[in-house]
């Protein structure tokens, strides 16, 4: 929008692909030709400019919420926040509100992905008792690994696991009320980073609510190589799952933050 635009090349700056081009101070920004096809649809471009003055196709300055930095936590909320997260393995029987569920995903598909494709896709199992049928073949897959590679399946205290579970005590999925899982096309290179920052995001947000989470890491395992267990969940098969977090109100709560290892960083 010509009319609105200041001609301070903010846009161009900007751009992550370098399709915008301004020759500077009294020249507008304009597209490079046949950079359509480059375009990211990123909306930096539309987010970035203080007069709204750019748009896509796809995407109006009218369609981008302000930001109110009123609303934005110190860094000190945010360093204790995430300081203070532990992974929550005792939970309450009490089910997550379903909107409280639906607000987390709003939120967490605002994770960075991998030249923007937003190609996280969700699966939430919100029947405990469905969680518990999955968890069982999970144990199912250990039984078998524990006859195959028995080397693997001990390094990985799968015998532990299988007793436990058949003493009625479930450390797969820990009786958790709800499993978030995410899953995305295997021929997408950056999906399984895609898909864990999207789940960590969702698990600082779950946090703030009050509510526990824990990575289902035996259950990530075995659903993208047993079968039975990939079949349950009817996911398309062209997809991988990179990640599964446990959901639930915790049961206890946590009164302080133990200590962890220094960093170790090379400074160059």
């Amino acid at each position: 929008n010509q009319e609105k635009c200041k001609q301070d090349g903010i846009c161009a700056a900007e751009c992550p692909t370098g399709i915008i081009r301004w020759t500077g101070k009294g020249s507008f920004p304009v597209a490079v030709t046949g950079g359509e096809k480059f375009c990211l649809n990123c909306g930096h471009c539309v987010a970035v400019c203080p007069h709204g003055a750019a748009a896509l196709k796809t995407l109006s300055p009218e369609d981008c919420p302000s930001i109110d930095r009123r609303k934005l936590p110190s860094h000190e909320q945010i360093d204790h926040l995430v300081r203070a997260r532990r992974s929550i393995r005792t939970f309450k029987e009490q089910v997550v509100e379903h909107h409280k569920l639906v607000q987390l995903i709003d939120a967490a598909r605002f994770a960075p992905t991998g030249h923007n494709l937003q190609q996280v896709h969700w699966l939430v199992i919100e029947n405990p008792e469905e969680i518990q049928r999955l968890a069982g073949l999970v144990v199912d897959w250990m039984r078998t690994m524990l006859d195959q590679k028995p080397e693997v399946a001990a390094a990985l205290a799968m015998p532990q696991v299988i007793a436990a579970w058949e003493r009625g005590r479930d450390t797969v999925c820990r009786r958790a009320p709800h499993l978030i899982i995410t899953h995305a096309p295997k021929k997408v290179a950056s999906a399984p980073t895609d898909c864990v920052v999207a789940l960590t995001y969702l698990e600082l947000l779950a946090y703030s609510m009050g509510l526990g989470t824990c990575w289902a890491g035996y259950f990530t395992t075995a659903a993208n190589v047993f079968p039975p267990l990939t079949a349950a969940l009817g996911l398309p098969e062209n997809h991988r799952i990179p990640g599964a977090l446990l959901i639930g109100y915790p049961k206890y709560q946590y009164h302080r933050i133990p200590k962890r290892n220094e960093p170790r960083i090379t400074w160059r």
